[in-house]
């Protein structure tokens, strides 16, 4: 399997910038992976694709603002773990001014560059006082959103159901629900903190020689009772089904149990799935493991094909975008 066999061509005006104006609006792909038929839909049309007995399963991470730019504008940082309140571990921008023991005002705070990481080039901050997320911090906006993060932001980029905060990036695909959709499902959540990784892109070519990042998860044993008495398991998006897979991979639906961890699952096809039947997901960047992850649940000559035609029915794409549903 290589990295190349899942390309696509997209038309950067497709990137979605901005999400609808109202949540709930996008446009939703149905993609019937036992039949190959594709369909084009309105997200309003979710509730009618959930069955008697199904159960939802939703990501209630919220996304903390991580993004953090020095005083004078020349520099910038990126929590990406906060060891204590004032020590961070950061990707910063650009590295050549973060070099070991020089410093970076950011608001009322002084941080100095204690130690570069070797594997990822991160460097260690430790603070005076804990730069303020909300007065100093902004939101880490993906790369193809070209485009400062704003107030609109703060509420738009987080799901009406975040909760446990942690993430620097939103699991995308819960941001269609509207509150009142939620309500009238049923549901029950899982927590996976989205890290930068996610963003990376595979930078080999034989897809098994990608290392896969790592991101916290928690299964609670409320979660499980309801997932192992449902039918059939409809993740809402693929931070979900990480962490489904993680913890039924070697017991299976009917011994999971509550636990909570770090997962660095990397899904690809071929991939025999043991919890997830059916994905609510956005589209994704080309050569992604996101994409794989989808194509090994949909098959990828028909993940392309619906990808295809998304670009040529003028989907809009990525974190704000339109949404597809494999069932």
């Amino acid at each position: 399997m290589r990295t190349s066999d899942f390309d696509y061509d997209l038309p950067e005006e497709l990137i979605a910038q901005r999400p609808p104006e109202r949540r709930g609006e996008s446009r939703m792909m149905v993609i019937d992976r036992h039949s190959g038929r594709i369909e084009h839909r309105q997200f309003a049309d979710f509730p009618g694709f959930v069955k008697e007995n199904d159960m939802l399963v939703m990501n209630d991470t919220r996304v903390v603002a991580a993004r953090f730019f020095s005083n004078d504008g020349s520099r910038e940082i990126l929590r990406v773990d906060m060891i204590l309140p004032t020590r961070w571990k950061c990707l910063v921008r650009p590295g050549k001014k973060f070099k070991v023991g020089r410093t970076v005002e950011i608001g009322d705070s002084t941080g100095t560059v204690m130690e570069i990481c070797e594997e990822g080039g991160e460097r260690i901050i430790e603070f005076d006082r804990a730069p303020s997320d909300e007065t100093d911090g902004h939101l880490a906006l993906p790369p193809y959103i070209d485009r400062p993060d704003g107030v609109e932001d703060r509420e738009r980029y987080q799901t009406v159901y975040a909760n446990e905060e942690g993430a620097i990036a939103a699991p995308t695909a819960g941001l269609h629900f509207p509150e009142e959709m939620i309500a009238a499902l049923p549901h029950t959540f899982v927590t996976l903190h989205v890290g930068i990784g996610t963003f990376r892109p595979v930078s080999v070519e034989d897809v098994t020689e990608h290392h896969m990042h790592s991101e916290k998860y928690s299964l609670g044993s409320d979660a499980v009772e309801k997932i192992k008495t449902a039918d059939r398991i409809i993740s809402v998006g693929t931070t979900v089904v990480r962490v489904l897979e993680s913890c039924g991979k070697s017991a299976g639906k009917s011994g999971l149990k509550a636990q909570r961890g770090e997962t660095d699952i990397f899904i690809y096809p071929p991939y025999e799935f043991q919890i997830v039947d059916s994905l609510l997901t956005n589209f994704h960047l080309p050569k992604s493991t996101l994409l794989m992850l989808v194509s090994a649940l949909a098959g990828k000559d028909l993940m392309l094909e619906a990808y295809r035609k998304a670009v040529e029915e003028r989907y809009r794409f990525f974190s704000y975008g339109d949404c597809m549903l494999i069932i």
